[in-house]
């Protein structure tokens, strides 16, 4: 068996793609503060209903819109397999732009201890099966 056929290991390796995922979603919310009729984005969270699979909705392909000849052209998450939702925030502004900052970087905080958390369970299960093979 390889270790990555270990069901523990794939889930955390799933896990922590996706906070790597949630990680760019977020920073692109951040980013795009001042756009006017951004609305905000999250990643649906991945359901693990038997070891190794995960749910994944397809995700829907966003197109740029340019109202400059001037601007860079930007990136989507068309290269990501996990879901995107946007929540509906009732806190728009004039401009119709639904970012909250203070709830953006408390969703980073937690997405960087969550990902810190399964890189620990990650590496400490991997000592477990070291010590197991008498490789320490």
């Amino acid at each position: 068996m390889a270790i990555t056929d270990v069901p523990i290991f794939s889930m955390l390796r799933t896990k922590m793609n996706w906070n790597q995922e949630r990680q760019k979603v977020l920073a692109e919310n951040v980013s795009n503060s001042d756009t006017p009729n951004y609305r905000e984005r999250d990643l649906v969270p991945p359901k693990f209903r038997e070891p190794g699979v995960v749910t994944a909705r397809p995700v829907a392909q966003l197109t740029m819109a340019s109202t400059d000849g001037a601007h860079i052209a930007g990136t989507t998450m068309s290269g990501t397999r996990f879901g995107t939702e946007s929540k509906g925030n009732y806190e728009i502004r004039p401009t119709g732009n639904s970012v909250n900052l203070e709830e953006e970087m408390m969703k980073v905080a937690a997405n960087q201890m969550d990902y810190q958390a399964a890189t620990a369970l990650y590496s400490r299960s991997l000592g477990l099966l070291k010590t197991a093979l008498g490789k320490r």
